[in-house]
């Protein structure tokens, strides 16, 4: 199964979910764990979901364009620490 399709399957199976497990993931989408991971860390690298406490959620997408303008504008005036919004700091 190509990358695209794993992710789609996880990504769809925490949609209804507040958060899940890697091993729960695994076990309802008949993946293997190291599969499952993997995508977990695609997903959370494309701003998709989050990882908190070994349990993935997915981000709403509210979070999710903050955080790509976070990440990709770099004159963006605001930043995430701790997971909270603030103000950058100025120099």
């Amino acid at each position: 199964m190509k990358d695209e399709n794993i992710d789609w399957l996880v990504y769809h199976l925490l949609i209804p979910q507040e958060a899940a497990s890697p091993e729960d993931l695994a076990t309802r989408s008949d993946l293997d764990l190291i599969t499952v991971t993997r995508s977990l860390q695609r997903l959370e690298k494309y701003l998709l979901i989050e990882m908190i406490d070994g349990r993935a959620r997915v981000l709403s997408f509210a979070k999710s364009l903050i955080r790509s303008q976070v990440r990709y504008e770099a004159d963006f005036p605001y930043t995430i620490e701790n997971g909270v919004i603030t103000p950058k700091k100025k120099d």
